[in-house]
């Protein structure tokens, strides 16, 4: 096992890491801009190492910055997080080159799976089901027309080395393909350098359904079920389910199966997730390979019960997976909400600052990861996500009405949060039945987050509730005239109030 382990990221996946690796033995060292040097990861690690200014370009995109830190502080691994380098095949060869070891898949697998046309290959090679469409990208917008006229309308023009929506342009009709073909490459060569894009069908309403699995360097994979992450934004994740309230056991295992030939076509090793379109006949298709630890594992771990990060530490020392198919037993439903600092009245702006008050849920079936503490300010230039709010329950029924209770307790005062967004989704009734798609959330939000509650059985309840609350000030400035209290102090001191009477009796 590792002595040290350098963390190249920051935030709440940084201090989960941080955990892992006391929990384990394993001294964690921290990296950190000039903007994190507050950071609660920085303040949590054995060693923090400062590589530049606020930029992540200048600081955590910086491969010879991140190299250099784990040499000079004696680390011996490197965990990536998500995002920022952790998909990055290059990254991976200058870890492999300097003698250290990365926690995560080998650079080639990043290569097959980091381009979506290499990826679908790969995919149909292991004899996973693919969505109608290309596996080279497109010549020209001549062969994306010819193309779109054999598939038929809708299509969906990608980024081949896309992700989170960018580059992606949905198709429906031939006088729209030019314009749309010219925008995709433009958005696909500012986001990552390559403007080569792929066609593929567009499959109406679909639902999101992910594989998470992890192998070996031995060759041995397990699947540990999956996750609903159809509740998109801008195809952003903002809510995602485990299990997802349409997959039964044997569908499970079918879409298990293939993710692990995928996975083993593109030798894969350590965590990864294999991410898959279903349609409205359950029939599944592969979209591609998060070649990764994905922002949603707490909930996998809530059901399953297994420390996916303990593994990935172990799997990349050289040890063999401490599990096998078998032993994985879903038992329950978990759901996480991902809270950013954004303003959803304000199209969901960022929303920078200080955090004057912070109040986090707690209780029985109530995680929460975060990176953020109270009179920590915000900085903004990162991701807005500040914490994930993950519940479970033996029940979905059961897990939605925690989630909707551990909502109503977090409080965070001196920035704009999505809190009040996910409040109103989770009273949401299609929510509540799992009738939904990826356009689930757009539809809401053009709606004006409007519940669609049966019989506005809720709207009752809080008119019950605001009747309960306005009897319980007249009564208590009732009680205060008995005992010669002025209204204003008895409004202003009700349980003070109680209390006395109480004792009065």
């Amino acid at each position: 096992m590792f002595k040290k382990l350098l963390i190249a990221n920051r935030g709440e996946i940084a201090v989960r890491i941080v955990r892992a690796c006391r929990e384990m033995g394993v001294s964690p060292v921290a990296v950190y801009s000039s903007a994190d040097q507050s950071a609660l990861h920085v303040r949590l690690a054995d060693e923090a190492i400062h590589i530049g200014p606020a930029p992540s370009s200048e600081s955590y995109l910086v491969i010879e910055k991140i190299i250099a830190a784990a040499k000079r502080t004696g680390a011996e691994a490197i965990h990536p997080g998500y995002g920022f380098l952790s998909e990055n095949a290059e990254f991976a060869l200058a870890v492999e080159s300097a003698g250290l070891t990365l926690i995560g898949p080998p650079a080639s697998a990043m290569k097959i799976m980091g381009s979506k046309t290499s990826a679908r290959r790969a995919a149909i090679e292991a004899g996973a089901p693919v969505v109608p469409g290309t596996t080279q990208p497109l010549a020209s917008v001549e062969e994306a027309e010819a193309l779109a006229a054999t598939t038929g309308y809708p299509v969906m023009l990608k980024a081949a080395a896309g992700g989170g929506g960018r580059g992606m342009r949905l198709v429906r009709s031939p006088a729209e393909i030019a314009s749309a073909f010219s925008l995709a490459r433009s958005e696909a060569e500012a986001s990552f350098k390559d403007s080569s894009v792929y066609i593929e069908k567009y499959i109406e309403r679909p639902r999101h359904i992910e594989i998470q699995l992890i192998g070996d360097r031995e060759g041995d994979f397990v699947y540990l079920g999956e996750r609903e992450c159809s509740l998109q934004r801008r195809h952003q994740k903002v809510v995602e389910e485990c299990p997802s309230p349409v997959v039964d056991e044997e569908m499970r295992r079918r879409v298990g199966e293939s993710a692990v030939r995928v996975a083993r076509a593109a030798g894969y090793v350590n965590a990864g997730t294999v991410e898959f379109l279903v349609d409205r006949e359950k029939n599944f298709y592969f979209l591609e390979m998060n070649t990764r630890l994905q922002v949603e594992h707490p909930i996998t771990e809530l059901v399953t019960g297994r420390d996916l990060v303990h593994e990935q530490i172990r799997v990349a020392a050289g040890e063999r997976l401490s599990f096998s198919q078998d032993d994985i037993i879903m038992r329950g439903a978990a759901i996480e909400c991902r809270i950013y600092a954004e303003d959803p009245q304000n199209d969901f702006l960022p929303s920078p600052g200080l955090i004057k008050r912070l109040s986090m849920p707690s209780g029985p079936g109530v995680r929460i990861d975060s990176g953020i503490y109270e009179g920590w300010k915000v900085p903004l230039d990162y991701d807005s996500l500040l914490a994930k709010l993950c519940v479970w329950a033996e029940t979905r029924e059961a897990a939605i009405n925690r989630l909707a209770r551990a909502l109503d307790e977090c409080a965070i005062e001196g920035i704009q949060t999505t809190l009040e967004f996910f409040r109103a989704v989770s009273r949401d009734r299609e929510f509540r039945l799992g009738n939904f798609d990826t356009g689930f959330i757009d539809r809401f939000l053009a709606d004006g987050m409007k519940t669609d509650n049966p019989e506005g059985e809720d709207d009752r309840d809080a008119q019950l509730s605001d009747i309960a609350a306005i009897a319980a000030v007249l009564h208590a400035k009732e009680r205060a005239a008995k005992l010669d209290l002025s209204s204003a102090q008895a409004v202003e001191s009700r349980w003070k109030l109680y209390g006395r009477i109480s004792q009065r009796r």
